[in-house]
């Protein structure tokens, strides 16, 4: 269970549904075996790879995080249980690693190295760039290796640049919300992200300004009037927070596990509304 956790299930939205994008103009992509095969990677051994590397580097921030310790959130570990995590996360991945290339060729493992190296450069010395604002926002745009990993495997029509855009703004903006959470806990244990540097004001602010920025991009780029909608309402409230509800002030365990489940059942009826329309794929201009 404690490698589950360490996989954190509630925030595998975003690897899911940057997968999910290029399919958006295919049918039948379900009867495909390489898509199956694609998106049980990009949930557990992905994340896995990701958070486990985070975690085995994070010990010191975890232990003082209320917000860890469960599936949501991430697992609260020890040192000596995150010991042989490199080693762990090596032997998960390798077979994928394998099988993918055999699938798909060299390209592909270039591909899975390069999504290595990025959480490597993202959690180790001597970049270490969890820790160099605001690179450690920037370094995000890893997530989006995940869409070229779907189109080498499932030989799937490149991504239009707009699309690509789209998608890193969005992974901004996840990472941002986590930072606005962990503020206390990342300056107690001495951790230094963005958000933490800036105080959460400012780090909403930001927040604020790419979800306007991403919905006025799909409303002239992508015509999705419903998408850019679910945008701008989220960014509503982000003002109506800032100005009214919490200002400065820390969420609340309770408030935090219920910002991640809406976070995550608006996630899910988003992946069905890009997959119906199609129009991410689509840009008008």
């Amino acid at each position: 269970m404690l490698d589950l956790k360490i996989s954190r299930p509630g925030l595998w939205f975003p690897t899911i549904w940057i997968y999910l994008v290029p399919f958006s103009n295919e049918a039948g992509f379900w009867k495909s075996f390489p898509f199956w095969l694609g998106l049980l990677f990009v949930t557990f051994p992905l994340n896995y790879l990701v958070y486990g590397l985070n975690d085995y580097n994070d010990v010191t921030a975890d232990a003082v995080n209320p917000r860890k310790g469960n599936f949501l959130f991430g697992a609260k570990a020890t040192k000596k249980q995150l010991k042989r995590m490199p080693l762990k996360i090596g032997i998960l991945i390798t077979p994928f690693i394998i099988g993918f290339t055999y699938m798909s060729g060299l390209k592909m493992l270039l591909l899975l190295v390069v999504m290595v190296l990025v959480n490597v450069a993202y959690n180790f010395k001597p970049l270490r760039l969890k820790e160099r604002p605001p690179f450690e926002i920037l370094i995000q745009v890893g997530y989006v290796l995940t869409a070229f990993f779907c189109i080498e495997l499932n030989s799937l029509d490149p991504l239009p640049w707009q699309t690509l855009v789209y998608l890193s703004l969005f992974a901004f903006q996840a990472h941002i919300a986590g930072e606005i959470m962990d503020i206390e806990p990342d300056l107690k244990a001495g951790k230094k992200t963005t958000a933490a540097v800036l105080g959460r004001k400012k780090a909403k602010t930001i927040m604020l300004l790419l979800l306007m920025l991403e919905a006025i991009l799909v409303w002239i780029w992508f015509l999705d009037i419903v998408l850019a909608s679910f945008l701008f309402l989220f960014a509503l409230w982000l003002v109506l927070d800032l100005t009214i509800f919490f200002k400065d002030r820390p969420y609340t365990q309770k408030q935090m596990k219920l910002f991640g489940f809406a976070i995550n059942i608006s996630a899910i009826l988003s992946m069905i509304w890009i997959l119906y329309n199609g129009k991410l794929l689509m840009p008008v201009l």
